[in-house]
């Protein structure tokens, strides 16, 4: 059977599991509000991304009033052609909330414990 140090041990390192998981939630939040906020900018933006393989995207990018298609792969940028603006429709950017971690750990813990 388990003493009492071995029971107090999982305990510890049980509370201190939880407050890892809590200290990567609340740093990821910060580094992504820090990353939008440097990235942020109102003469370049990055519309939409289309994965094409591992390494290789094509993406519709706004330099200024100009939409551009780019190629990127791994160590190269190309242009591929710029849009007519009047023919791009630019994607509805909703507000994304960021998901309720609680919720999400919910999920999964029943995904867990079915199996």
């Amino acid at each position: 059977m388990m003493d009492a140090s071995s029971v107090a041990q999982m305990i510890t390192v049980l509370i201190i599991f939880v407050a890892v998981l809590a200290l990567t939630y609340y740093v990821t939040k910060w580094i992504a509000k820090y990353q939008q906020v440097s990235n942020s900018g109102n003469n370049m933006e990055i519309m939409e991304t289309m994965r094409i393989s591992a390494n290789k995207y094509l993406q519709i990018v706004r330099v200024s009033d100009k939409y551009l298609v780019l190629c990127v792969c791994k160590d190269t940028v190309t242009l591929l052609c710029e849009l007519d603006e009047g023919k791009y429709i630019p994607p509805v950017k909703e507000n994304a909330k960021a998901p309720d971690f609680s919720k999400e750990l919910e999920k999964f813990s029943k995904r867990f414990m079915k199996k």
